[in-house]
C-alpha cells in the first residue's frame, strides 16, 4: 500500500498559521477580550489578510493598480506580526499598556471597514461609453460604398400649343429621395444625440458626414430624417 505524499509547504503553512492564531488569541485575551471574543480576533486578522491578497490577485489579472488592497494587506500583516512579537516575551501580558488595549478594542471596526472596501471596490474593468465608428460601419459598408444609381427623370410629353401662345417654362422635377439604410440612420441618431448633449446644438450635415465617413448626399438625407 502506497502512503500519500505529504506536502511540506502545506505542513509549514499549517504550523505557522496555528502559532499566529494562538499568539493573536493570547494578546486579545491579555488586552481584556475574554471568551469567544478572544478567539474571534485571530480569525478576523487572518481573513482580512487573505481577502486583501485575493483582491490584489484579481486586480493584477486586469492590469489595474491595487493601492487599497496593498494597504489593507499591510495592516493585517502588521497586526499578525505585532501579536507574534508582543507574545515573545517583549511585552508583559499581565500588564498590557492602555494604548494596546485601545488598538485591540478598535480592531473590529477597522477590519469591518477594510473588508467592506475590499468586497465592494471597483474591479478595474472599463468599457467604452460609445463604440468607435470604424467598428460599426463594416456592418453596412457594402450598402454605402457607392451612391445609388440615379433614376432617370421622365421626359415631359410635348404639348402642342397654338403658335400665338408662348411655350410655358418646364416645371422642375421633384428631387429624388436617397434611400438610406435603417441601421445607418439609427447610428447617426446616436451620434446626433451625443452631439446635441455635448454642444447644445443639432448636428450639421458636414459634421455628420465626417463622423460617419459617408458621401455628402447621404449626410443630407440622414440629416433631413433626423430633423
Amino acid at each position: 500500500m502506497r502512503l500519500p505524499r505529504v506536502d511540506a509547504v502545506l505542513v509549514q503553512a499549517a504550523i505557522a498559521g496555528a502559532l499566529s492564531f494562538a499568539h493573536l488569541h493570547d494578546l486579545a485575551q491579555a488586552a481584556g477580550q475574554h471568551g469567544w471574543k478572544a478567539w474571534a480576533y485571530p480569525i478576523s486578522v487572518d481573513l482580512l489578510l487573505v481577502a486583501a491578497w485575493h483582491r490584489m490577485r484579481v486586480l493584477r489579472s486586469t492590469s489595474s493598480p491595487a493601492p487599497a488592497a496593498w494597504t489593507w494587506f499591510a495592516i493585517a500583516l502588521a497586526a499578525s506580526l505585532g501579536a507574534n512579537v508582543a507574545t515573545a516575551g517583549l511585552l508583559d501580558l499581565g500588564h498590557v499598556p492602555a494604548w494596546l488595549r485601545i488598538l485591540v478594542a478598535g480592531w473590529p471596526a477597522l477590519a469591518f471597514f477594510g473588508g467592506t472596501l475590499l468586497a465592494h471596490g471597483a474591479t478595474g474593468t472599463t468599457q467604452s461609453a460609445e463604440p468607435e465608428v470604424e467598428e460599426e460601419l463594416p456592418l453596412y459598408e457594402a450598402e454605402i460604398a457607392a451612391p445609388p444609381a440615379a433614376v432617370p427623370a421622365p421626359k415631359p410629353e410635348p404639348v402642342e400649343a397654338p403658335e400665338a401662345v408662348p411655350a410655358l417654362p418646364a416645371t422642375p422635377l421633384p428631387t429624388q429621395a436617397v434611400p438610406v439604410p435603417a441601421a445607418l440612420v439609427e447610428h447617426a441618431r446616436k451620434i446626433a444625440d451625443d452631439h446635441r448633449a455635448r454642444t447644445g446644438t443639432p448636428i450639421d450635415p458636414d459634421t455628420l458626414r465626417v463622423r460617419l465617413g459617408i458621401p455628402p448626399h447621404f449626410a443630407d438625407a440622414i440629416t433631413a430624417q433626423l430633423a
